[in-house]
Order: C-alpha cells, then structure tokens, then sequence
C-alpha cells in the first residue's frame, strides 16, 4: 500500500513538470509575438519544429541509446568474462580435470571436447550442442569424495564472493553453474563422512556430479571461444593445459 503514494507523487512531479514546460513554451511564444508581430512566422517554425520531432526521437531514443545500450552491454560482459577467467583458475579448470578422470565415458567426452588451434566458430558450435546434452557416466564408488570435498570446502569463500557479483544478473548461465558448484559442496558437506556411503547417497551425489559437470563444460566452451576471439595469449595456454587432450603440458613441445 505504500508504494501507491510514492507512484502517486512521482507521477504528480511529471505532470507538474510537463504543464511548466507547456507554460514557459507557450510564454516564449506570445513574447515573441509581442515583439515581431507575426503569427505566420511563429507557426512556420512550430510546424517546422514538430515535423523534425519524429527524426529527433528516431536518432536520439532509438539510434544512439541502442548504442549506448550495446556498449554497456560489452563493458559489462567484458567484466564478468573475467569473473569467469577467475573462477576457472581457481576451480573450473581442476574440477574439469580430476572429474573427467572418474567418468566411464571420458574418451567419448574428450573427443569432443578436445579443441584445437584450427577450430572455427562451427567447431564451438557443434562442440556446445554435444556439452549441452552430455550424458555423463560416473560410478561414486570411484570418486576421491574426501579430495573433491576438501577442494570445495577450500573454495567456498572464493565461490560465494562470485555469487555476490552484481554483474552476474547479466548472466543466467554462468550463475546456473555456481550454484551447481555450491548446492554439490554443501551435499558433501552436510556428510561427516563422505567414506562408506549409502548407495542411494552416492546416486544423488552423482546426479550432482552430472548437473555440475553439464555446466561446467558449456560454460568452458564459451569462456574458451571468448579468448580465442580476443586474447590469442590466453587461448595458447588453454590449448597446451586443457584436460581433454592426450597429454595436456604448459610446456611447448
């Protein structure tokens, strides 16, 4: 009920605005009559002025704010391409490592996923429909559930600064992906011991495991695609250090 008045007095502010700019528009003119004299040429000018009006609006609200709009939209997408560097540094890239390890179906996973320096815009393409409908094979049993949750309990600090990130809002995806993360580290951690666990806890932790790792490869896949079109330095090292190859080495050989 509150928010009526505060609409009521905005909304009384504008209107109250516009009569004052009618008035002072209108007292222009009169004085401009007093001192010339001439209603024809005061209506040639209003007429003049009211034919350009719908060019101003094109140029002005359409035109030049779409710009202004985009450029925002490229600043801001600037920065949160390097909230997302900073999380894979830090988690993205050992999680895509260590867990790949554990899945039945890694050598299926990394032919696709193995990019090089000749993929093309098709390439990514392809690549991300396969990550968006990756059909993961993971056995629990075989997951180091003490290494995975001491690296994440490790992480949790870093993760929910991320999360607190404003310009995350501009990106649902990247997003989907911390809570993924998050939702995955409290299972864990909600366990005393994540050692000798029930089948069904197992299950539910590797359902955790896929939504993480679905995620998880999209999201590279894009990161991966962004530093190839613009920061060739960073794209090298990705291609010498990521998972999916046969023996990923910073070293040049």
């Amino acid at each position: 009920m509150a928010i009526m008045p505060a609409m009521m007095k905005r909304y009384s502010f504008v209107l109250a605005l516009a009569v004052i700019l009618l008035l002072l528009s209108g007292i222009t003119y009169f004085v401009h009559y007093l001192i010339f004299r001439d209603v024809h040429h005061i209506f040639i000018y209003m007429v003049g002025d009211l034919a350009f009006l719908p060019l101003e609006v094109l140029l002005v609200v359409i035109i030049i704010e779409r710009i202004l709009t985009h450029r925002e939209k490229q600043a801001k997408l600037q920065k949160l391409n390097m909230v997302i560097g900073a999380f894979f540094s830090e988690v993205g890239n050992r999680l895509l490592s260590n867990l790949l390890q554990e899945f039945d179906n890694r050598v299926e996973i990394s032919e696709y996923l193995n990019i090089t320096e000749k993929w093309t815009q098709k390439d990514f393409r392809k690549a991300a429909e396969f990550a968006y409908e990756l059909k993961i094979k993971v056995d629990c049993h075989n997951v180091d559930m003490e290494d995975l949750k001491a690296f994440l309990s490790g992480k949790r600090e870093f993760l929910l600064t991320l999360l607190a990130n404003p310009n995350l809002l501009e990106h649902d995806r990247f997003t989907n992906l911390l809570w993924a993360v998050t939702h995955l580290d409290e299972e864990l951690e909600a366990r005393p011991s994540v050692t000798n666990l029930p089948s069904k806890d197992l299950e539910h932790i590797a359902g955790d495991i896929r939504r993480l790792y679905d995620n998880l490869a999209s999201e590279w896949l894009d990161y991966v695609e962004h530093l190839k079109s613009n920061y060739p330095y960073l794209f090298s090292l990705v291609l010498r250090t990521h998972p999916f190859q046969e023996h990923p080495s910073a070293t040049f050989v």
